[in-house]
């Protein structure tokens, strides 16, 4: 049985919603499952400022925040991350940035990882987003698994690089890209797994 951890930043909760499904995949998969959010860096007049941001922000307070030793935990790393400007979120790289001593003893080497992402516009940095966040796991040494076009939800959701979502005027995550999240997580699950094995 894998161990999967899912590890994200999410402001206002759609990447949260996209964390439990990628979850939910991996667990239906036969993976052992940790979900766990980034600490928040804004501060809290600029979270006040969002009202979503801030409904988000009470929601998930209590929830376990990451931390290394659940990336050591897991066979597999899934990561996380609104997109801005193109690039991962601060609180996400913040966190990353935190693992160079398990790094620096190739603790991080082997895991296979996988990400997914969301924007507010259509063509707003999803994959800049996705492409970013390897450059990481190529430094960790890690064994990069993407859903690619390897099931036929892939071809109507057309994202290769991880689960996407363009969050404009607050649509709702569409079952498709559920399905793609759900399947991502299914699939970094088996391939975990007979690595495991």
């Amino acid at each position: 049985m894998a161990k999967v951890a899912v590890i994200y930043y999410s402001a206002t909760g759609t990447v949260h919603s996209l964390a439990q499904e990628y979850a939910a995949g991996a667990a239906d998969a036969g993976a052992q499952v940790r979900v766990r959010r980034v600490a928040e860096l804004a501060p809290a007049e600029a979270i006040a400022s969002n009202e979503s941001w801030q409904a988000h922000h009470d929601t998930v307070k209590d929830q376990p925040v990451a931390t290394a030793e659940d990336v050591l935990w897991a066979d597999a790393v899934v990561f996380g991350s609104p997109t801005r400007f193109g690039n991962v979120t601060a609180q996400l790289k913040q966190f990353i940035d935190t693992l160079g001593p398990q790094w620096a003893q190739g603790l991080l080497a082997d895991k296979v990882y996988s990400g997914f992402t969301s924007t507010s516009t259509t063509h707003g940095g999803h994959e800049s987003t996705l492409l970013a966040l390897y450059n990481s796991v190529h430094h960790f040494g890690g064994i990069l698994v993407t859903p690619g076009y390897t099931d036929p939800i892939q071809f109507v959701t057309g994202t290769p690089y991880g689960p996407t979502h363009t969050a404009s005027a607050g649509s709702s995550i569409s079952d498709d890209t559920k399905a793609s999240a759900r399947y991502a997580g299914g699939r970094i699950a088996a391939v975990a797994g007979r690595l495991v094995r």
